[in-house]
């Protein structure tokens, strides 16, 4: 399902999107018209459309558009709010934009998800810290990684430092702590959630990771909305055993997290 502020979209709606892939989205895990972390991609929308657009959201009217498009799911989904303007010129993007809510559903994948094999590639997102529709470059990447063999890709940056994922971000395993990679990546509302969880107990830390440094991690694994946590079997050439009680672990932290009502 497809809703353009609460009604079905025309193809007209569409072509600004389509044709330039100017805006911006966020995406949650939604189960019995709940989910979790909801203040934080209320935040993300806000501050992402004023660095895109220059413009403000209602987080009540995103709340209600995704109570609406969510209202008749038999199981958790997927909801993506995408904010764009069907209205933007290619020759004047300065212009004052009229941001409107794009809101789509598809079932949630189960979990927990299997492990996941990744291929170091170097690439840059741009900007790194909005969450914007202009996914081509990611999925050139993410593409080329499975013509390769591997389920996903893994981003390194110019100096050599893993970052992030396609869609999601990577912590790893070493000397029985957590470390998240440091550098210029979208930080997602997942892993911020689960690290907020676990700082009282098991401090996580965030610290350069250079990509020489991959196999002699303990362990590694990733974040999203739509999966929660999910294992790294593979980084290139480098095979980790599952860290079983890691990930139960991790697991735990994240359903503790109270979800909040849409």
């Amino acid at each position: 399902m497809m809703l353009l502020d609460g009604r079905p979209v025309t193809a007209d709606e569409l072509e600004a999107l389509a044709l330039y892939g100017y805006g911006h989205f966020t995406t949650m895990r939604v189960h019995g018209g709940r989910v979790r972390g909801l203040a934080l991609h209320l935040d993300r929308l806000r501050t992402d459309c004023a660095a895109m657009m220059g413009a403000s959201l209602d987080p009540e009217e995103v709340r209600s558009r995704v109570r609406q498009a969510a209202a008749d799911a038999d199981g958790p989904v997927v909801v993506r709010v995408t904010v764009f303007d069907p209205g933007l010129e290619l020759g004047l993007p300065a212009r004052p934009a009229r941001p409107r809510l794009l809101v789509s559903t598809r079932p949630a994948p189960p979990v927990p998800a299997p492990p996941l094999s990744l291929e170091v590639r170097e690439h840059e997102r741009d900007p790194a810290a909005v969450k914007t529709t202009s996914l081509a470059g990611v999925l050139r990447q993410r593409r080329a990684a499975q013509l390769g063999g591997f389920d996903d890709v893994l981003f390194a940056d110019r100096n050599g430092r893993v970052t992030e994922g396609a869609t999601w971000n990577i912590g790893f395993v070493r000397d029985g702590e957590v470390l998240w990679p440091q550098g210029e990546v979208l930080e997602g509302t997942t892993m911020r959630l689960l690290a907020r969880a676990e700082e009282a107990a098991h401090p996580h830390r965030t610290a350069p990771v250079p990509v020489a440094s991959v196999p002699a991690m303990e362990g590694a694994f990733i974040t999203n909305a739509a999966v929660g946590v999910r294992p790294v079997s593979r980084i290139g050439d480098r095979t980790f055993p599952e860290p079983t009680a890691l990930l139960a672990r991790l697991r735990e932290a994240y359903a503790s997290v109270p979800q909040d009502e849409v």
